[in-house]
């Protein structure tokens, strides 16, 4: 019986899983068994599944589309292992990956984990761009595993892990965006110890394109109210901050078109100290480039994402019943 078992949720990404399940058959450390659940995909991976079986004790299950966390579920519900692992289907594990979590844990065991996620060498230059732009300090506030934070690490569902203990006494993830905040904050609540696991990274490809990762980061701003509503003291000042960003920068560029120019002087200098922290980061001009657009995408659409959702679901209050909303969409 596999000590881990790897959870992966799938809506039409067979060229992932490739690159994925490639990985996961060149880890050093093989005692882990990968369940890939298929929620109601047109374009399945069966096939891409079934040419790595002789090389990794992998299961594939087809279900109705329901949501990735239902998806989760569904697939922990099916698996033996005592530890459950959760990637998504656009990452990438490093060979070492289970060797280092199997080792820190035989050190200093934990019942939940979290690990950071990083570009890999063959990312294209965007997606490198989008790698900085969700993880560096000046963006994010080192909130998704950098070495400084302002905030206790929260798991996120790229990669993190809990133990069968933690499963049947907290239950699955719930159908919400940001379901891996959720259920990182009723582990918690349940009096579980979470700890970061820095040297337990993952390559996460993220979006293909800005347009796409301003969708998603536009979500992630809604989301965040979404948690408050759910528990009132999980919103802190670092959530905010985009939100702030949003207003203040739009502030300036009215003042710069209406009273003096030189009142966008502060948006200059964020992009550029962005810049040269993308360049020592990464040591290349375009990528740099890239970064501070994808970065100030990010923060934008969060901040307008996060208030939208204050807006419709505080001030007008049409958020008193999200609770019940969400037990309604069949999650735990």
């Amino acid at each position: 019986m596999p000590y881990f078992s790897v959870i992966v949720p799938v809506y039409n990404r067979p060229a992932e899983v490739d690159d994925l399940m490639r990985s996961l058959a060149e880890q050093s450390l093989q005692d882990f068994e990968v369940m890939i659940v298929e929620d109601g995909s047109t374009v399945r991976c069966q096939d891409v599944v079934e040419r790595y079986a002789h090389r990794v004790d992998v299961h594939y299950f087809y279900k109705d589309n329901e949501g990735r966390s239902i998806a989760r579920n569904h697939g922990i519900e099916r698996a033996s292992g005592q530890y459950f692992i959760f990637f998504d289907s656009d990452c990438v594990i490093p060979r070492d990956y289970f060797k280092t979590l199997k080792a820190a844990l035989d050190e200093h065991y934990v019942p939940c984990f979290g690990g950071p996620d990083a570009a890999g060498d063959d990312f294209t230059d965007v997606q490198k761009a989008i790698s900085f732009s969700m993880t560096a300090f000046l963006t994010t506030g080192g909130i998704r595993g950098g070495k400084v934070q302002l905030e206790k690490f929260v798991p996120r569902s790229f990669n993190m892990g809990y133990s069968r203990e933690v499963w049947q006494r907290v239950g699955g993830f719930r159908e919400m965006f940001s379901e891996d905040i959720d259920m990182s904050t009723r582990i918690r609540q349940a009096g579980f110890d979470i700890r970061l696991i820095r040297e337990a990274y993952v390559y996460h490809k993220r979006r293909t394109s800005i347009g796409k990762f301003a969708r998603q980061t536009h979500v992630f701003g809604m989301s965040r109210i979404t948690l408050k509503l759910l528990y009132p003291d999980s919103l802190k000042l670092v959530h905010t901050l985009p939100a702030v960003f949003t207003i203040g920068c739009t502030a300036l560029v009215l003042l710069a078109i209406f009273w003096r120019w030189w009142a966008i002087l502060p948006i200059v200098l964020y992009a550029a100290m962005l810049w040269v922290s993308a360049l020592i980061e990464t040591k290349n001009l375009k990528i740099a480039s890239l970064a501070v657009v994808t970065s100030f995408v990010q923060l934008l659409s969060y901040g307008t994402g996060f208030l939208r959702a204050y807006i419709w679901k505080i001030l007008l209050r049409h958020g008193r019943d999200i609770e019940q909303e969400i037990k309604m969409r069949k999650g735990k």
